[in-house]
């Protein structure tokens, strides 16, 4: 009986931190139209938030835009780029940074042949907070039609930007789907100076999976990048490569979590970090039954503890992670719930310490529900997701 209670009393208590907290979240009124999707949330240093998304325009032409969070809304949307040779998609996603000059940089996918997965990353830099943006650039050099995406721009430690992506030049197209190419997919980095002059290029991985979001994030020793890999017998589970003293290491899982996959699952990780504490969250689902994990380091990436479970049972995944500054991280994801699905954000301390999820909203959990964003600006999150177009609210630090 008391065993029966105790659960009642936990069970009782999560309910009521979800409805408190949901009495919190508020709404932000969305600066983007009917017709948008793929959010992307950054901020900068001093505490601006910018929201990034891509707006059909029609015709097959598409405009990526963002706005500024100003008090209690958005400023007006402005436009980074329009085209309409684009390739838009889910789950690879634009996204906006702020470096720490206050400069921003943004990247979007152009088509560069007539397959499926012909397309090229682009990106552009602006000096004057977007009121201008500079000449479109491609960060690869390799000429090929094939697939580069699923990216991540990041400060580099010098304050430059820098980009990851996974890079399909080694694979030879055989059709136009992932399933009719040979060859490998590969994770790639490069700086990127003031005037465009493309250094340090380097392959991170030679062998990883096709389609999963790539995340990284600065430690005092140097950049970490997490991506989904891929071994010789299908195991589909987490990696981190570290820049230290100039070089790259060799890819290292995360967890050793043995998921066999003939295919991508289209569900990458996250990572935070602050000075050497690092966070990973994952998406995996060994033996059909699909968790959110979460591993803690505090050497910079290089070891990790026992990963935690963060889900409430029945995940879709698509995490963001944020951490705090007593190491403590926040992890959003999507959760299959009674009656549909949610977005859902749940605390949990470095020493293993798990609070109660909170639902952050009511969400879908299709495709065309994309992968949510979080950020914090002072003691606020905010959020941003895809209902019926991108929509935002923000809620107080837990």
């Amino acid at each position: 009986m008391s065993k029966l209670k105790t659960s009642l009393s936990v069970l009782l208590f999560s309910l009521f931190a979800s409805l408190l907290a949901l009495a919190q979240v508020r709404a932000l009124p969305s600066p983007a139209g009917a017709a948008s999707a793929q959010p992307n949330l950054a901020v900068a240093r001093d505490g601006k938030v910018y929201l990034s998304w891509i707006e059909r325009l029609g015709e097959g032409k598409f405009s990526l835009r963002f706005a500024v969070q100003e008090g209690d809304g958005w400023s007006a949307p402005r436009v980074i780029a329009e085209g309409t040779n684009w390739f838009v998609n889910w789950a690879d996603f634009p996204s906006l940074i702020v470096l720490p000059d206050g400069s921003l940089a943004a990247h979007w996918l152009v088509k560069s042949g007539s397959g499926t997965y012909a397309y090229d990353v682009t990106i552009a830099r602006s000096s004057d907070g977007g009121k201008t943006w500079g000449k479109p650039f491609v960060p690869h050099r390799d000429g090929t039609q094939t697939e580069h995406g699923f990216v991540s721009l990041l400060a580099a430690k010098d304050g430059q930007l820098a980009a990851v992506w996974l890079d399909g030049r080694e694979m030879k197209a055989h059709g136009n789907d992932h399933g009719g190419e040979h060859g490998n997919m590969t994770l790639r980095y490069v700086k990127i100076k003031r005037d465009g002059t493309l250094t340090d290029e380097a392959i991170l991985d030679a062998k990883v999976c096709e389609c999963c979001q790539t995340s990284a994030a600065l430690t005092d020793e140097g950049p970490v990048v997490v991506f989904r890999d891929r071994s010789d017998q299908e195991m589909r589970d987490i990696s981190i490569v570290r820049l230290k003293n100039g070089k790259w290491t060799a890819p290292r899982a995360v967890h050793d979590d043995g998921w066999k996959l003939n295919g991508c699952p289209v569900n990458g990780p996250a990572v935070a970090a602050t000075g050497n504490k690092v966070a990973v969250a994952w998406f995996t689902a060994v033996n059909d039954k699909p968790r959110v994990k979460l591993a803690f380091s505090k050497d910079a990436g290089a070891t990790f503890d026992q990963p935690l479970i963060v889900d409430d049972g029945n995940p879709v995944g698509r995490v963001d992670l944020l951490m705090l500054n007593d190491g403590s991280v926040l992890v959003c994801w999507l959760e299959k719930m009674e009656g549909g699905g949610a977005l859902r954000v749940r605390r949990v301390k470095s020493d293993g310490k798990i609070d109660a999820a909170i639902t952050v909203a009511p969400s879908g959990t299709a495709r065309a529900n994309g992968f949510p964003q979080m950020v914090r600006t002072g003691n606020t999150l905010v959020f941003a997701w895809v209902g019926s177009r991108v929509l935002t609210a923000t809620m107080p630090l837990p």
